[in-house]
């Protein structure tokens, strides 16, 4: 049996590898320097040529880029009409800015518990949180597999429900043939530079509603419009703009929408691989006793933006904790994704208590990511699965 790096032996790599990373190419680079040295830098053209190849390859009929992901859900949570006294149906294993959308609001997070196998929210579980003070669902494709969305779009119709989908992981996934972006009410991205696609920061907001989209557009620009249909005292005056309603600046730069645009062409390529290494990483840990592999529902077509390591801590003699500092030892390093939403001290100030989702705590403590990214290579790949096994061979009961 291998030592472990940990305990003094040789790691199994020189050079750490970390659970995702971007990928910048020469295309990229050219598109934001052209940008930079055009006449306009922000609110200019490259903006609505970002929009516009959003929707090609979403299927949308509306996309409005912002900031960052986070700017996205804070900005669908205001166009729902969330506000204060209202309950809104949360994923509980996300990042904190899906249920922070809600709070932004002055609306209430449900958290909604897992599918123990999926890792996806559980519609049985958003039916039975429903009370009449529900306005609406946050559903996130964790690790970018789509929710079942046939079953929550049904739910939120039977109820008179808005649906934010949160897909700042799914880029690029399908539900039934269908990309993610074109099927809930609205559907959020994340462009951060772990996700499949990049502009260093960025997000956008995606819809099939007119009314909702106008609503988004002024949001992301302090509430400010041009148009007069808009206005309480419209001008014509080419200098004349009003402001209607309390936004925000939430917009992205030229330059980013520019790097995005070279990305999105690359979408397909990046998904491929990443399609590739999960195949791969499935294959060898499904036959593994040791690990749970996330089961995938038939309707999505993935691409994953993480890869998950379920440990049954129950047939290995360490715990999560030792199981994560031995493999970073090893240089393969992994991270964790995510606590629950609600054991985050700010929500136990507001009185949210553990126990609440007893299959998103249990996956919480046995749960791990490894390195997933388009550039990741085959040598690399081994290397990961090398060091998941050495680990586990050291530690088996």
């Amino acid at each position: 049996m291998e030592e472990l790096a940990i305990f003094g032996g040789k790691p199994v790599r020189k050079e750490k590898i970390y659970y995702g990373r971007q990928c910048v190419e020469q295309d990229d680079v050219d598109a934001v320097v052209a940008t930079l040295t055009s006449p306009l830098i922000t609110c200019g053209p490259r903006v609505q040529e970002m929009e516009k190849r959003l929707c090609e390859v979403t299927g949308a009929k509306y996309a409005v880029g912002v900031s960052n992901g986070t700017a996205a859900l804070h900005l669908a949570a205001m166009a729902a009409g969330f506000g204060p006294g209202d309950e809104v149906i949360v994923s509980s294993i996300t990042f904190a800015a899906s249920a922070n959308c809600v709070r932004y609001c002055g609306a209430t997070p449900v958290f909604a518990d897992i599918e123990n196998d999926t890792y996806n929210i559980d519609p049985e579980c958003i039916k039975k949180l429903i009370t009449p003070r529900t306005k609406g669902v946050v559903a996130v494709d964790f690790t970018g597999q789509a929710v079942k969305l046939d079953e929550i779009r049904a739910i939120c119709k039977e109820h008179g429900l808005i649906l934010i989908e949160d897909a700042a992981h799914a880029i690029g996934t399908k539900y039934k043939g269908q990309p993610v972006g074109s099927l809930a009410d609205m559907t959020c991205f994340s462009f951060h530079p772990v996700k499949t696609v990049t502009c260093g920061e960025g997000g956008a907001i995606t819809t099939n509603d007119e009314k909702l989209y106008r609503h988004l557009m002024r949001l992301r620009t302090h509430g400010i419009t041009r148009d007069m249909s808009e206005m309480a005292n419209p001008s014509d005056a080419l200098w004349y703009n009003e402001q209607v309603e309390l936004g925000f600046n939430y917009r992205l730069t030229d330059f980013q929408a520019a790097m995005l645009c070279s990305q999105l062409k690359k979408l397909q390529k990046f998904s491929d691989r990443r399609k590739e290494i999960t195949a791969i990483y499935d294959k060898v840990f499904s036959e593994m006793p040791e690990i749970q592999v996330q089961r995938e529902i038939p309707e999505s077509d993935t691409t994953r933006h993480l890869y998950v390591l379920r440990l049954h801590l129950e047939k290995l003699t360490c715990n999560r904790r030792q199981f994560f500092d031995a493999l970073y030892a090893e240089n393969v390093c992994p991270q964790v994704h995510y606590l629950p939403v609600y054991w985050h001290s700010y929500y136990e100030k507001l009185g949210y208590q553990k126990g609440l989702c007893p299959n998103a705590e249990a996956y919480y403590e046995s749960s791990m990511s490894i390195p997933l990214y388009y550039s990741l290579s085959d040598e690399e790949v081994q290397d990961v699965i090398h060091a998941v096994k050495k680990v586990i061979a050291y530690y088996r009961r």
